[in-house]
């Protein structure tokens, strides 16, 4: 079933038509940057726009920056504030007149993953960690999504974790790949400690490097670089509004 996926960043929205059986995009994929402030109104006239830009008339899923419970956002960690406690489903669905299925961004990325990437044939408990303007989480036991873990807002040398070793944290602090993998292996180690997986898999423009900072990982559990790369969240998102029909 071909669904509209939608991927929102902080920094950027990217979308595509996806062919949600087998994970394969099959439009060129969409970018415009997130408005800023990123607030309701203006995030859902770009849900307009990309509607627009690709004629399209269906369902779309869309992979949103915050915790999600029945559609509604309860956090905003890298949009406006204004979001929290908006039912971003109905937003979508009123401004698009297209229905809308909304998850938190990384456990789309993770969704995409387990399904068509490196999470193939991981059983377990898997980690999937994305590392952009912030950092994501989505766990994974024996294939299950454990949705809306936020695991980069745990404290990690005295500070949110994410402030602290995000790849826009990275870029701000111009810091070596060889510097900043010793402060994600800090974070790894925090959450082996915690959670024990099996295995991690890492994704979000990080993969893409992954050779550059791996000689710096130590923790034992096995760590692999995210095949999806940028279009797993757009992915992901279509699946999940493929479940939802």
């Amino acid at each position: 079933m071909h669904i509209l996926g939608v991927d929102i960043g902080g920094t950027g929205i990217k979308a595509a038509i996806v062919d949600s059986k087998t994970g394969q995009l099959i439009s060129q994929r969409q970018r415009i940057t997130t408005p800023q402030p990123a607030t309701p109104q203006a995030v859902a006239a770009c849900m307009k726009q990309m509607v627009a830009f690709f004629n399209w008339q269906g369902p779309i899923g869309c992979g949103f920056p915050a915790t999600v419970h029945h559609g509604v956002a309860q956090t905003a960690s890298n949009i406006d504030q204004s979001w929290i406690g908006t039912n971003v489903e109905s937003l979508f669905t009123e401004y698009t007149d297209c229905p809308c299925y909304v998850l938190n961004d990384a456990d789309a990325a993770g969704m995409a993953e387990m399904a068509f990437g490196a999470g193939i044939q991981h059983h377990g408990v898997v980690l999937v960690v994305t590392v952009g303007t912030g950092i994501g989480s989505a766990v994974f036991v024996n294939g299950q999504l454990l949705p809306n873990t936020e695991l980069g807002h745990l404290i990690l040398n005295q500070q949110v974790a994410e402030h602290y070793i995000s790849a826009r944290v990275r870029e701000t602090e111009d810091l070596s790949w060889k510097k900043w993998g010793k402060r994600f292996d800090l974070y790894l180690q925090r959450l082996a400690f915690l959670m024990s997986p099996d295995c991690f898999i890492i994704g979000g423009g990080a993969s893409k490097k992954f050779e550059k900072y791996s000689s710096q990982l130590t923790v034992k559990a096995e760590v692999l670089p995210a095949q999806g790369l940028n279009q797993a969240g757009i992915v992901g998102a279509a699946m999940y509004a493929l479940h939802q029909q």
